[in-house]
């Protein structure tokens, strides 16, 4: 027995000295690789790794005055363990960021998701090239606007004044208050991200599609199926794999909703309704300078997130048998 369990012990030390010798012989062979890979660890190192020494503010009383720099000030500030925490679920702000967070981005994957495939498949069904690139430039092109433009665009349209609700005076009708109405803030919200965002992920569709096999096309117009059981039975399957990684990032960042666009876009008229958790640690850290607050709920989103990824990534591997990892 005790030989068989030595043999046993051995058998994983022999893999890894395995594993570290194949790992040096592929570093011998191809240097330039791992030398192009300095500039990225540097950034992770520097900007996501080195951060991570401030989640301590979320456990502690913090003072920016506690030390000589905000590193020390960290060290030196009074522990307090899950106060914060406590603090930040009673909060009757709390439950209503989280909720604003849920129901917006639940809108935007419910209403924008499906699109950029519709709209890839579509692309790909017209034949004059020509065509095609223009209407894809056309939709491709809002995806560099800043937020900033895209606000300044959207308030020249659907301000009190716009084209708009001038049109909608016109016609007998009261004016709409797009960005001040709690009944519209949410469907504005919706409405200007799917205008930026869908060029970006058609092109993602898009490339998905073009790697689908070609002799799967040939094959179901022999067997006499027309365009739409070609793309329910050829183009959705083909691209399933994509359109699942799609999904997975999507649950993964249900929390994150768009921090940029709703700083922009909303107004304390609308904090009941676009108040999400990304812009109410801003305000908690920069306005009202409890950064152990901000702090404490901006770990709890990261966690949550990686609680969902996680567990969308397992029930995509056991139920589509398709996944990240």
């Amino acid at each position: 027995m005790q030989v068989k369990k030595k043999a046993a012990s051995a058998v994983p030390i022999r893999a890894r000295k395995g594993a570290i010798h194949r790992f040096f012989v592929y570093f011998a062979r191809h240097p330039l690789l791992y030398l192009m890979l300095i500039p990225g660890l540097f950034f992770l190192c520097v900007y996501k790794f080195w951060p991570l020494y401030g989640i301590q503010m979320a456990f502690r009383k913090y003072s920016l005055f506690a030390g000589n720099n905000p590193m020390d000030s960290i060290a030196k500030s009074q522990w307090v363990g899950w106060k914060n925490f406590n603090k930040l679920f009673n909060s009757s702000q709390f439950s209503l960021v989280v909720s604003n967070t849920l129901i917006i981005n639940g809108m935007k994957i419910l209403f924008l998701f499906p699109l950029p495939i519709i709209c890839a498949i579509l692309l790909n069904e017209i034949r004059r090239a020509t065509v095609r690139k223009t209407l894809q430039t056309a939709i491709y092109v809002p995806y560099f606007f800043s937020w900033v433009m895209i606000f300044g665009i959207f308030y020249s349209l659907l301000g009190s004044y716009g084209p708009l609700n001038s049109a909608i005076v016109a016609l007998g009708g009261e004016r709409v208050r797009f960005f001040t109405d709690t009944k519209w803030f949410r469907w504005l919200l919706v409405f200007s991200e799917g205008w930026r965002e869908i060029g970006y992920n058609t092109v993602i569709y898009m490339a998905a599609i073009a790697g689908v096999d070609q002799v799967l096309y040939e094959a179901a117009k022999v067997d006499g199926a027309g365009k739409w059981k070609q793309i329910w039975h050829v183009t959705l399957p083909g691209i399933l794999p994509t359109i699942v990684l799609m999904l997975i990032l999507k649950v993964g960042y249900i929390l994150d909703t768009g921090f940029e666009q709703v700083l922009i876009f909303y107004n304390p008229t609308v904090y009941s309704v676009g108040d999400i958790i990304q812009t109410y640690v801003y305000r908690l850290g920069m306005g009202k300078m409890d950064y152990s607050q901000s702090t404490a709920l901006g770990l709890f989103n990261s966690v949550v997130a990686f609680v969902l990824i996680v567990g969308a990534n397992t029930v995509s591997r056991k139920t589509l048998h398709r996944s990240i990892w």
